[in-house]
């Protein structure tokens, strides 16, 4: 079978009208140039050397070159192999908490901005791989299915904020849930959950979610982000302006910290492991150096027939063809091209 990989690149082909147009405009300016320098016969005897069918050639090698170049920019394609391209991977959902703490910012520029951030740089790092997305505050939801299109999933994860969750709060417990039900029928050691979380459950329900993991034999790794001291909560006004700090009924500013012995227990319990978003970011930095370091499931394996690239030998022509224009003399080698021109 033939094809073009590249069939647009044909349509540099009326390159060669183009050319030959050329060709023909610089034999007439040639014509009249000498035609003007003196004595016609006079002028046709001094050129006697001159050999109007080598030029002709020339031209001809000249627009075959580029004919064979146009050719080979279209990635001529004859003789074909089946090849077996598996793919494989892991299923990751990241849980990411939108709840109005995440506003919070004590790290640079907020919580929630720099959760996003490394969420982003594993998605980076992730090939073969699919990602799912949940969103989780008071409620969850799943905001991505689990995909290999990582630029829909950054699509997705760009849209996440706080103002997606109606119902605020921090439940991790419904966060697991949904996480775990994410899942395909992947074989256990293929599956993993990142929580990305200040850790502040109000909700409760952790325990029963990860005991479910537990028994699915589901891997939670829990990113804390903010400090362990408490911080205010800010407050915006309709166009986006600080409007000062979340205060409860009272009118006490409200705090918030990182509830890390939470977020431990739950790594602990499934086998997982607790990292700190600090501004180093070098304990995430570590995290996602594991996980794209882990091997996976074959998700895909599929017959693919590959046509072999021949563009080198049309390429190949070309180059010769203008090689041998450029040692083609376009003037008569004889010794009798000199009598008679000055008698």
């Amino acid at each position: 079978m033939f094809r073009f990989g590249f069939v647009t690149a044909l349509v540099a082909l009326a390159l060669i009208p183009l050319v030959v147009a050329l060709l023909w405009r610089g034999a007439t300016l040639r014509r009249r140039a000498l035609a003007r320098f003196g004595d016609l016969e006079l002028v046709r005897q001094l050129s006697r050397t001159v050999n109007p069918r080598a030029r002709f050639w020339k031209a001809v090698l000249v627009l075959a070159a580029v004919g064979f170049a146009v050719v080979a920019m279209a990635r001529p394609q004859f003789g074909s192999r089946v090849e077996t391209v598996r793919r494989e991977g892991m299923d990751i959902v990241v849980a990411l908490d939108l709840s109005t703490s995440m506003l919070a910012e004590d790290i640079a520029p907020n919580r929630l901005q720099r959760s996003k951030l490394e969420i982003q740089r594993l998605i980076e790092r992730l090939d073969g791989d699919r990602i799912g997305l949940i969103a989780f505050a008071g409620q969850a939801f799943v905001q991505s299915p689990l995909t290999s299109d990582y630029g829909a999933a950054r699509l997705f994860l760009n849209a996440m904020d706080t103002d997606l969750v109606p119902i605020q709060g921090t439940d991790l417990g419904a966060a697991l849930e949904l996480a775990l039900d994410a899942f395909s029928n992947a074989p256990v050691e293929e599956r993993l959950i990142i929580v990305v979380t200040d850790g502040e459950d109000h909700e409760g329900g952790i325990d029963a979610a990860v005991d479910r993991a537990l028994d699915a034999g589901v891997i939670i790794h829990t990113v804390g982000v903010g400090s362990t001291d408490g911080v205010p909560i800010p407050e915006f006004d309709a166009a986006g302006r600080p409007s000062g700090f979340k205060r409860d009924e009272t009118g006490a500013v409200i705090t918030t910290r990182l509830d890390e012995a939470t977020l431990r227990q739950i790594a602990a319990r499934t086998g997982g492991r607790l990292f700190r978003s600090t501004p180093e970011a070098s304990e995430l930095t570590a995290l996602i150096e594991e996980v794209a370091s882990l091997g996976g499931r074959e998700i895909d394996a599929r017959e693919v027939t590959q046509f072999e690239e021949q563009f080198q030998i049309f390429l190949g022509a070309a180059i010769l063809l203008l090689f041998l224009e450029s040692l083609w003399t376009d003037r008569k080698k004889t010794v009798r091209a000199w009598r008679g021109r000055f008698s």
